[in-house]
């Protein structure tokens, strides 16, 4: 190729011996994050466990107890369990702006509907509705396993994790044999499989021979005995169907790897291990790292980032700071720093027509920076102002980080957006950063361990000296 992109070398050439160890390290750490992590809820009771373990404590109880925050304390917050906010303060007044580091925690999946259970053909299924921009048909004929809490009239909240261990049973959603399929191929591949397709197959054993929907009694039966769960519950319930099995080290040369939910779980976790490597550090600027929820259809909701909960945090650090005013929360969010951590397109030599080959991330080449999103002419992006962005390249230079600039893909091909421009709605300085990914939102996505140790590299980096 003649784009001088591509006449760069891999960042894998320029690795010492000890940089793969802490890179492998590292990646060790990830794959068993994304492998016991499947649900936003799973993400932040890791975070919030990992958290403690360096001295992080519960906002909530500093604020009941009337304590005082100074700087060097560290706070976390996390609303309704299923978005997280950690602080550690610094030694400047927080009006003059927090760095931040924001990735989101949840992910595609297939989500039982309230009324799910239905049997027909003597076959038991489950009713969903999927979540997030998906290829509905990549989700048909795989191993799929249960995650989710049911949470009881009393207040009991039971953890729900089926299919994971080698011992459990697992689900599908199941297809068209290729023998009777000759209309089915010749639809629009959004049309292929429809979302009210998308049913779990859960039973297929008769509670009693020859009884109406006998199927389905047995599995309300077996539901009741083995898990305490009855058909009510599922009112009061949140089920995903997510795929089975663990993350995976990816290539003969265990490069890359692949897994499910890396978008945006792969910022997630760099931005966690990056705020907690600063733990035991003096800061003169307040760190913060947001991991939120909801990004995947919109940011709204109670814990996506449209919420205030994030705003509110603030505000009661502010004050347990003996720093609060509505002025000054106002200037601690327009004289903010933020990577807006979340993932890129990686350049796939399969659908090269897709994408621009001077402006898009290629595995081994480094964190990846979007000076934008969006889609045609840039429409719903938050655009990185030029100063900042320089200001950026100082830093990663200055720390020897590896990282690249790219857009999605083509101009008018399609598009996409992150939580940046609900963030720079505050006036703060903000900008997408992170990770390229192949075969981003399928059921399994492929990142390069070297871009996941160099991200890493950047958020450190990033909450050190910007």
């Amino acid at each position: 190729m003649s784009e001088e992109k591509n006449k760069k070398p891999s960042v894998w050439s320029t690795y010492s011996a000890n940089d793969k160890v802490a890179m492998e390290n590292l990646c060790k750490g990830y794959i068993d994050f994304l492998s016991d992590c499947k649900t936003e809820r799973e993400s932040v009771k890791f975070a919030v466990a990992e958290a403690e373990k360096v001295g992080y404590k519960n906002l909530e109880k500093i604020i009941a107890s009337g304590e005082k925050l100074k700087a060097g304390d560290k706070v976390y917050c996390a609303f309704m369990k299923k978005s997280l906010v950690m602080f550690q303060i610094g030694t400047e007044p927080l009006e003059k702006g927090l760095k931040i580091l924001g990735a989101h925690v949840d992910t595609c999946r297939l989500d039982v509907k309230q009324n799910p259970l239905y049997e027909d053909g003597g076959l038991a299924y489950l009713d969903t509705h999927y979540y997030g921009g998906i290829k509905k048909y990549q989700w048909v004929t795989l191993p799929l396993a249960m995650h989710g809490v049911v949470v009881k009239k009393d207040g009991e909240v039971l953890e729900i994790k089926i299919g994971e261990d080698e011992g459990d049973p697992v689900f599908c959603v199941t297809d068209l044999l290729i023998h009777l399929s000759q209309e089915q191929m010749k639809k629009d591949a959004t049309k292929v499989v429809t979302g009210e397709n998308l049913d779990i197959l859960v039973g297929n054993y008769p509670l009693k021979d020859g009884d109406k929907e006998s199927v389905k009694a047995g599995i309300y039966k077996l539901l009741k005995d083995k898990y305490n769960i009855e058909k009510e519950d599922f009112l009061s319930a949140e089920l995903a169907l997510v795929p089975a099995g663990k993350a995976r080290e990816l290539g003969f040369d265990r490069s890359m790897v692949l897994g499910y939910g890396q978008d945006d779980r792969v910022c997630s976790y760099t931005s966690l291990v990056a705020m907690l490597e600063i733990a035991d550090k003096n800061i003169s600027k307040t760190a913060c790292c947001l991991l939120v929820d909801k990004e995947e259809i919109g940011s709204y909701g109670a814990t996506g980032m449209k919420s205030k909960f994030f705003e509110n945090a603030l505000a009661e650090v502010m004050n347990a700071c003996d720093q609060y005013s509505e002025l000054k929360l106002r200037r601690a969010l327009q004289n903010s720093f933020m990577l807006s951590s979340d993932v890129s397109s990686a350049y796939d030599a399969l659908y090269a027509s897709s994408y621009d080959k001077k402006n898009v991330a290629y595995l081994g080449k480094g964190m990846v920076f979007n000076k934008f999103t969006g889609s045609r002419g840039k429409s719903g992006s938050s655009e990185a102002n030029a100063e900042y962005v320089g200001k950026l390249r100082e830093v990663l230079d200055k720390n020897n980080v590896h990282y690249q600039f790219s857009e999605l893909g083509k101009v008018d091909l399609g598009g996409g957006g992150t939580i940046a421009y609900i963030m720079a709605i505050y006036g703060m300085e903000v900008i997408d950063s992170g990770v390229a990914v192949l075969s981003m939102h399928a059921p399994w996505e492929a990142t390069s361990k070297i871009d996941i140790y160099e991200t890493k590299k950047g958020y450190s980096a990033f909450l050190k000296d910007i």
